[in-house]
């Protein structure tokens, strides 16, 4: 249980499974790379059961994710939502593009899921201080609707200023322990 609450994953002895989840971030201004930080998230306990009810319970597959910013000094909890995460963690829509990035996963390869091969970028278009991520169903900036999967807070906060860009990765990975 210890790795399960210390890397934001989920560890089930008796079954010998482990999942769990990263965000990698890329702070680039003008152009040069400034800083790269890699951080484990929290699988909510709304995307723990989109993930129960998709597998074993005919529930409805979600095509589409997007990822998201949160500009709010909050650290991600278990029972934030779709519906409340804007809000409890001030989502950032300060950035160019018209809506959250699409997550655009490539297939499973060695247990593991990720969009590292096309990045979320996002073109920051204010001054701010930006403190974490998520991935959410929904595309509308700020929106209350969908199902939220994942959060995680940054280690250190990004200062970001205008024309800055953060690409994001996310991997989710699982695996037999």
């Amino acid at each position: 249980m210890d790795y399960a609450r210390s890397q934001g994953g989920i560890l089930i002895p008796a079954a010998s499974l482990a999942l769990g989840g990263q965000f990698s971030i890329d702070h680039y201004r003008k152009g040069e790379l400034i800083e790269r930080e890699a951080v484990h998230n929290l699988v909510v306990n709304e995307g723990l059961d989109h993930v129960l009810n998709t597998v074993f319970h005919s529930g409805t597959q979600i095509g589409t994710w997007h990822l998201g910013l949160f500009e709010g000094n909050y650290t991600p909890a278990a029972n934030v939502t779709a519906a409340t995460i804007a809000a409890q963690a001030t989502e950032s829509t300060a950035y160019d593009e018209a809506t959250r990035p699409e997550y655009v996963e490539a297939a499973a390869a060695n247990q593991s899921v990720t969009n590292s091969a096309n990045k979320a970028t996002f073109t920051i278009n204010a001054t701010k201080t930006i403190y974490g991520a998520f991935l959410v169903s929904n595309s509308t900036k700020g929106s209350t609707s969908g199902t939220l999967f994942s959060a995680a807070r940054f280690n250190s906060p990004k200062q970001v200023v205008d024309d800055d860009q953060l690409l994001l990765t996310y991997t989710f990975t699982a695996s037999s322990i």
